[in-house]
C-alpha cells in the first residue's frame, strides 16, 4: 500500500481472537425438557436426514458433504432485514447484503465476487433453482425470494459436491425449503417498526384434508419507507405460497404456486469519507441517495418510445410460478423422483447511482465551461445557486422484461443392499431478457430529501432540465444504453454412486453440462429528439440515448463441461467422522459476455463460455456431551470471466483460496450458543487483462468471517444476540484502500403473553456500528469522499404473533 494513504485501523481482529473460543450463538429449542435434550444430543443436526445437494437423502453423519441447516427460531435470533441477510449466519458465506431486500453479493468459502451476485453459488427454493444463473446484471437470484413464515427451513451445502449436484453451482447451494402442513397449525404476526417505517403482517396455515391429503398456504403484505430516510413510501408489496400435497401407499405428488409482487428501495453505494464517517448533512447509516424530488425519470424505450421510469418501483420482482414434486418407490428397490417448475418473472431494477461525487463548481465547469454555476430545480431553496459538494447521478434504470424459466429435475434410483445408484437428468431453459434506459442527472449531497440541480453556463444558457443534464449517460460515454433478448437451455445428465463398507462410506458422481445461448442484443445510438414535446430541442435534447434497433448483434453459441465428485466419509464412533472430497466442476457465464465478449458472428471463445473449479476437502464431525463441532479444510481454484456495470471493466483472472471453516453448538443448562467462523487466505493467480494485481487478495475478501450467536430460554420466553462480523478487506484488486473490520451485535427477546400469544423485540445492528461492505474506489481521492454500502444502522421492531 502507499505510505499516503490513509489506513483504517482494525480492532475486529482483537475481538475475534478474544471470542474464538466462545462461539456464541442461539437457537430457539422448544421450552419442553424432552425437546431440549434432544436438541443438545444433536445440536449440529447430525442425525438428520439431507436433502439438498445429494442424489438421494443422507445421514448427516454418513456423508462426506459440508451441510448445514437453518431454521425460522435461528433466523430470527440474527435480526435479518432481508433474505440475504438470513444468509450470514452459514458457515462460509460472506454475504455483503447492504443492497436492500436484493442485490447483495454473496461468496463462498473464498471463490470471487469479481462483479455481483453469487456466481458460484446456487439460490433454491424448494429444490430447484430461482434463476439458472446467479449473476445476471441487475437480476441477482436473491431480488426474487422473500422468507416468511411459510419457511420449513434452510438447507446449505458448501464445496464441490455441489459440482454434480445442480448446474453452474460448484461453491454451494442455499435450498429454502417451505412447509407442507405436516402438522394443523398456523400463526399470524404483525411486525411494526419502532425507530424506522415499516409494517408488516405474516400468516401461514397447513393442516389435512383427510387421511392422505393436506396443504400449506402463507405469504405476507407490507408497507413502509424501510431501513433509511428515502422521502417516499420505498417498500411496499407482498408474497403468497401454497403447496397440496397428495399421499400415495408408496409415494406422494406436490403441487406448488407462488405470486411475488414487492417494490423494495435498492441502495447503490453512497457519498462518505474513507474511513467510513458521515459526510455533513448525509448520514451514510441512515440516509438514502432516493428522495422526495427525485421520482422519476424520462427515456426512450426499447422500440424508440418514450417512458417513464419511476423511482419508486426500485427492486420489484414480479413472479408466477407453479410446481410439480413428486417421489415413488417402484418396487424391487428403485425410486423415482421428479422436480418441475415453471416460473413467468419480470419487473424493474432502478436505483440511482453516484458515478462522481465533487465539489459542484468543478462539476459545472465540466458540464459547461468556465464561470458555469448550479442552480436548486426544485425543493426548498429551488432557484438559488448551490454551493457544496454535488453528485453526477447515472439512474439504473433496467426493465427486465423476461426472467422466465422452465425446470425440470429426473432422477431414478436403484439399491443394490449397501450400495445405490441414481440416474438422474436436468433440463431447464432461462430467459434473460431486459432494457437498460439511463439517465444522468445532478444532486445536491444531502440526506432526507436532496434536491436536484440545474446547470447554467456564465452566459446564462440552461445545460440540464429540471435536473437532467443526460438523455442517457455521457459521463461514461453514452455506453448503457441496452437491450437484449436472449434464451439459454440446459441440458445435464447425471450419475452418482454411494455404497457402505460398515463404517466407510463412498460417493463418486459425475455431471456433463452442456447448453446453447441464442438471441440477440443492441447498443446505444445518439440522435436529437424533442424528449419533453415543448417544441424546442434543449442542449441534453441535442443528443439523446436510444437502443441501435438498426444494428443488433446475434448470440448464437454452445458450451459443455464435465463436473465430477468423489468423496469419503468413515465414522470412528457414533460420535466422530472424518471425510474428504475432491471435485472438478463448472460454470456456464450468460448475459454478463454480452458487449464485448460475444464475437461478430454470435460466438464466444470456449475459455469464455465456462468457469472451472477445483476443490478440496478434508473435515471433520464430532459430538462430546452438549458440544458438537463440524470443521472442514479447504483449497480452491477458479476461472473468472466476468464484466462489472458499474466500472465498465471486464475480467480474465485465475484465484486460489485456502482456509478452514468451522461450525459449533454448545449448551449450558438453560442457555445454548451456536456459531460459525472461517478462515480464508486467497489470492488473484493470473489477470490477463491487468497483470499488476497477480499475487494480490481479492477486493472484499477478509481472513476471517464469523457468526456467533448465544440464547438464554426461560419459562415464558427466551433472549439471544447475535454477532456477525468480518476482519479488514480491501476495497479493490490494487489492494490499496482497506476497510476496517466490523462486529455487527443484533438482539432478539421474545415474551409469551398466554400459551397462543408472543410478543417479540428484534434490533439489527444494536450499537449502530458501521460497516463498509464495498466501495467504487481503490485508493483515497483527493477530497477523501469515497462510493460506498455500509450496513444499515440501528433499526429496532416489535412483532406480535399469534399461533393456532
Amino acid at each position: 500500500m502507499g505510505g499516503d494513504i490513509k489506513m483504517i485501523k482494525s480492532t475486529s481482529q482483537k475481538f475475534l481472537l478474544s471470542t474464538l473460543a466462545v462461539l456464541v450463538s442461539s437457537h430457539l429449542w422448544a421450552a419442553d425438557a424432552p425437546q431440549q435434550e434432544e436438541a443438545k444430543k444433536d445440536a449440529l443436526g447430525l442425525e438428520r436426514i439431507t436433502v439438498t445437494g445429494v442424489a438421494r437423502g443422507t445421514r448427516v453423519m454418513d456423508s462426506s458433504v459440508s451441510v448445514s441447516s437453518v431454521s425460522l427460531a435461528e433466523l430470527e435470533v440474527s435480526s435479518p432485514r432481508s433474505s440475504a441477510e438470513a444468509f450470514r449466519i452459514i458457515p462460509g458465506m460472506k454475504v455483503e447484503s447492504t443492497g436492500g431486500e436484493g442485490n447483495a453479493n454473496i461468496a463462498v468459502r473464498g471463490l470471487p465476487v469479481a462483479s455481483g451476485g453469487a456466481k458460484f453459488l446456487q439460490i433454491q427454493e424448494d429444490g430447484l433453482p430461482i434463476l439458472q444463473f446467479g449473476d445476471i446484471a441487475f437480476g441477482n437470484a436473491d431480488i426474487f425470494l422473500r422468507l416468511d413464515s411459510t419457511v420449513q427451513t434452510i438447507e446449505s451445502i458448501r464445496g464441490g459436491s455441489a459440482s454434480t449436484a445442480a448446474s453452474n453451482a460448484p461453491g454451494g447451494i442455499i435450498n429454502v425449503i417451505s412447509k407442507t402442513g405436516t402438522s394443523d397449525s398456523g400463526s399470524v404476526a404483525t411486525t411494526l417498526g419502532l425507530d424506522y417505517d415499516t409494517f408488516r403482517t405474516d400468516f401461514e396455515y397447513g393442516t389435512s384434508i383427510n387421511d392422505s391429503l393436506r396443504f400449506h398456504v402463507g405469504g405476507f403484505v407490507r408497507t413502509g419507507e424501510g431501513p433509511r430516510d428515502a422521502g417516499y413510501n420505498a417498500n411496499k408489496g407482498g408474497q403468497i405460497k401454497a403447496n397440496l400435497t397428495k399421499e400415495f401407499d408408496k409415494g406422494y405428488v406436490r403441487l406448488y404456486f407462488k405470486h411475488l409482487d414487492d417494490k423494495s428501495i435498492g441502495y447503490l453505494p453512497m457519498p462518505m469519507y474513507s474511513d467510513g464517517s458521515s459526510i455533513p448533512g448525509f448520514d451514510a447509516k441512515s440516509d438514502a441517495i432516493q428522495s422526495a424530488y427525485f421520482q422519476s425519470t424520462l427515456s426512450l424505450g426499447a422500440d424508440g418510445e418514450r417512458r417513464r421510469g419511476d423511482m419508486r418501483d426500485g427492486m420489484n420482482p414480479v413472479v408466477n410460478s407453479v410446481g410439480l414434486e413428486a417421489s415413488f418407490d417402484l418396487g424391487n428397490d428403485w425410486q423415482v423422483e421428479n422436480r418441475f417448475r415453471f416460473s413467468d418473472v419480470s419487473g424493474n431494477f432502478i436505483a440511482p447511482f453516484p458515478a462522481e461525487v465533487a465539489n459542484g463548481s468543478d462539476i459545472a465547469t465540466s458540464i459547461a465551461g468556465t464561470g458555469a454555476k448550479l442552480i436548486y430545480a426544485n425543493g426548498p431553496n429551488a432557484g438559488s445557486q448551490m454551493d457544496g459538494l454535488a453528485m453526477r447521478i447515472n439512474t439504473f434504470d433496467v426493465q427486465m422484461n423476461d426472467f422466465g424459466s422452465i425446470v425440470n429435475d429426473f432422477k431414478l434410483t436403484k439399491t443394490f443392499d449397501d450400495t445405490s445408484v441414481t440416474l438422474g437428468y436436468y433440463n431447464a431453459t432461462q430467459n434473460i431478457g431486459m432494457s437498460w434506459m439511463w439517465n444522468s442527472y445532478l444532486m445536491e449531497v444531502k440526506g432526507d430529501n436532496a434536491a436536484l440541480l440545474d446547470v447554467v453556463a456564465a452566459d446564462g444558457t440552461a445545460y440540464s432540465d429540471n435536473g437532467l443534464y443526460g438523455y442517457g449517460v455521457p459521463y461514461w460515454g453514452n455506453c448503457c444504453q441496452r437491450n437484449y433478448d436472449t434464451d439459454y437451455s440446459i441440458k445435464a445428465p447425471y450419475l452418482a454412486l454411494a455404497s457402505s463398507f460398515g463404517d466407510l462410506s463412498l460417493d463418486a458422481s459425475v455431471r456433463y453440462d452442456s447448453g446453447d445461448a441464442s438471441g440477440n442484443y443492441a447498443g446505444s445510438v445518439q440522435s436529437q429528439v424533442d424528449m419533453n414535446l415543448d417544441g424546442v430541442i434543449s442542449i441534453p435534447e441535442q443528443s439523446v440515448s436510444s437502443i441501435d434497433n438498426a444494428n443488433p448483434q446475434p448470440v448464437n453459441y454452445d458450451w459443455s463441461y464435465t463436473s465430477y465428485s468423489l468423496g469419503a466419509n468413515y465414522q470412528f464412533s457414533s460420535d466422530l467422522a472424518a471425510f474428504g472430497r475432491l471435485s472438478h466442476g463448472g460454470r456456464a457465464n450468460a448475459d454478463r459476455l454480452l458487449f464485448g465478449k460475444v464475437r461478430a458472428d454470435g460466438s464466444v471463445a470456449k475459455e469464455d463460455a465456462v468457469d472451472i473449479v477445483d476443490q478440496y476437502e478434508l473435515g471433520v464431525k464430532y459430538r462430546y456431551d452438549d458440544l458438537s463441532v463440524f470443521a472442514t479444510a479447504f483449497y480452491s481454484e477458479t476461472e473468472e470471466q466476468n464484466f462489472e456495470a458499474t466500472s465498465q471493466r471486464f475480467f480474465d483472472r485465475k484465484y486460489k483460496a485456502k482456509g478452514i471453516e468451522i461450525e459449533s453448538a454448545y449448551f449450558i443448562g438453560d442457555f445454548d450458543f451456536r456459531g460459525n467462523l472461517t478462515w480464508t487466505d486467497a489470492e488473484i493467480a493470473k489477470d490477463a487483462l491487468t497483470p499488476e494485481v497477480v499475487g494480490n487478495t481479492p477486493r472484499r475478501q477478509a481472513d476471517f468471517i464469523y457468526s456467533l450467536m448465544g440464547r438464554y430460554n426461560f419459562d415464558q420466553g427466551s433472549v439471544g444476540v447475535n454477532l456477525i462480523g468480518t476482519t479488514d478487506s480491501y476495497a479493490q484488486d490494487n489492494n490499496d484502500l482497506s476497510f476496517d473490520g466490523y462486529n455487527q451485535v443484533n438482539a432478539f427477546a421474545t415474551y409469551n403473553l398466554t400459551e397462543a400469544m408472543s410478543v417479540s423485540l428484534n434490533v439489527n445492528n444494536l450499537f449502530n456500528a458501521t460497516g463498509i461492505t464495498e466501495a467504487e474506489e481503490g485508493s483515497i481521492p483527493d477530497n477523501n469522499i469515497i462510493r460506498a454500502r455500509t450496513i444499515n444502522g440501528r433499526t429496532t421492531s416489535a412483532t406480535l404473533k399469534y399461533e393456532f
